[in-house]
């Protein structure tokens, strides 16, 4: 009991110090800070290269580019459609660039200068690093430098030598591809600290119920030492009538403790209290680094019996764990919420939800038993019920109920 006891504290306490969530709000937020610093950098050389271009059409220029920072940045700091504001960014940049050498009609005016948008392009393929797929994000990083190269050649772009535009080239190539490389091992290594944690909630279970078992071994040995020795003693011990009449009587004593034993045990006739089960869940919840917000509705004077309580724990913390794996999206952390609902004397619905990515629920492959098996299949075979509601970009909602039917009542007792 001892080791026991010593594991499960260490494992609540546990928390992982990098997570998917944690990565993508780092990079999302020093792109924001980096663009409001770079875009500042460029204002001076904006305004001097003005003249340079269709009249007008400098100052749109700047005030479509440096309103999307701004977005980006506002994005960031609210986590509030983050890879949309990326993508935003690195399509106009795009376009920006692009369309360069048609708005110049001057290019005297440029005195050999760069043109400004240069200096935003590490701004831009590191946004795309962020919003697009790793393969996009790589095309990306490596054509926009490359049609600025050749732009810097023209009149448009200052006419410069062609190792200089190259170099130029090269320079914000080889800066997106670092950015690019950073931000894909960062999100392997928190995919892998998330596989991690889910591990170690299942340890953390398990040594729970080792732990439990434990205890409940000790209780019996000292009922038998207390009880059924000191009887089998005093039978052996008896050699009067009333010493056997005693022993009878302890006999008898003895064997009702043991079946009251045996009923407090964890049976599948047993009853708990729903709000063991919240507790439980509030402790699973503790081995999680991203928040879930927790709802609580009837739960007292809820009793449930052991087995229905172990399959409403289980299948509630897959849904967690799928929510922690899939829901989020580059640059954004779902909400999620945990709502636990006692049903008259004798029912739960548990609901877990997201507003994340969503998905297909065709879609997904039949090999996959995280839905079917741990949590559908689950339930099921505790005369339950669980419902997966979800679509993309939408999030998802996974109920789970005991017994079935449990889930259309309990709004009327909510």
């Amino acid at each position: 009991m001892p080791a026991a006891e010593w594991l499960v504290p260490r494992i609540v306490r546990r928390r992982a110090t990098v997570t998917s969530g944690q990565v993508e709000t780092i990079f999302a937020r020093a792109l924001g800070l980096f663009g409001l610093v770079f875009g500042a950098q460029t204002v001076p050389l904006a305004l001097q290269e003005v003249d340079a271009l269709v009249p007008g059409s400098g100052a749109a220029l700047m005030a479509v580019l440096y309103g999307a920072i701004v977005a980006l940045a506002v994005a960031t700091v609210t986590k509030v459609a983050v890879r949309v504001a990326c993508l935003g960014f690195a399509a106009i940049y795009a376009a920006s660039l692009v369309t360069w050498p048609f708005l110049v009609v001057d290019p005297a005016a440029l005195d050999d200068s760069p043109p400004w948008l240069y200096y935003l392009c590490t701004v831009a393929t590191t946004a795309a690093a962020l919003a697009l797929r790793p393969l996009w994000a790589a095309a990306y990083t490596l054509v926009v430098p490359a049609v600025y190269g050749v732009i810097r050649l023209t009149p448009a772009g200052g006419e410069a030598d062609p190792l200089l535009a190259v170099l130029d080239a090269l320079y914000a190539v080889v800066l997106g591809v670092v950015v690019l490389a950073i931000v894909i091992m960062l999100r392997q290594a928190a995919v892998e600290v998330d596989t991690a944690q889910e591990a170690a909630l299942e340890r953390y279970d398990v040594a729970a119920r080792q732990h439990a078992t434990e205890i409940e071994r000790v209780k019996v040995d000292a009922l038998v030492h207390d009880s059924v020795l000191t009887t089998l003693l005093s039978a052996a011990a008896a050699t009067t009538s009333d010493q056997q009449s005693l022993a009878a009587r302890m006999a008898r004593d003895a064997l009702l403790r043991l079946d009251e034993a045996g009923a407090t045990g964890a049976s599948a006739l047993d009853q708990v209290g729903l709000p063991v089960l919240v507790r439980r869940l509030r402790a699973a919840l503790t081995t999680f680094n991203t928040p879930f917000i927790v709802r609580v509705v009837n739960a007292g004077g809820v009793e449930l019996p052991v087995d229905v309580v172990d399959a409403l724990y289980t299948a509630s913390v897959q849904a967690m764990v799928n929510s922690l794996q899939h829901a989020d999206e580059p640059g954004r952390r779902a909400r999620r919420e945990l709502r636990v609902r006692g049903v008259r004397a004798g029912g739960c619905v548990i609901e877990v939800s997201d507003d994340g990515v969503g998905f297909d629920r065709a879609a997904v492959p039949a090999e996959r038993l995280g839905l079917r098996v741990s949590i559908e299949e689950r339930m099921a075979n505790a005369g339950g019920s669980a419902r997966i509601e979800s679509q993309p970009g939408r999030g998802t909602t996974v109920t789970v109920a005991w017994p079935v039917g449990a889930a259309g009542s309990a709004g009327d007792d909510a």
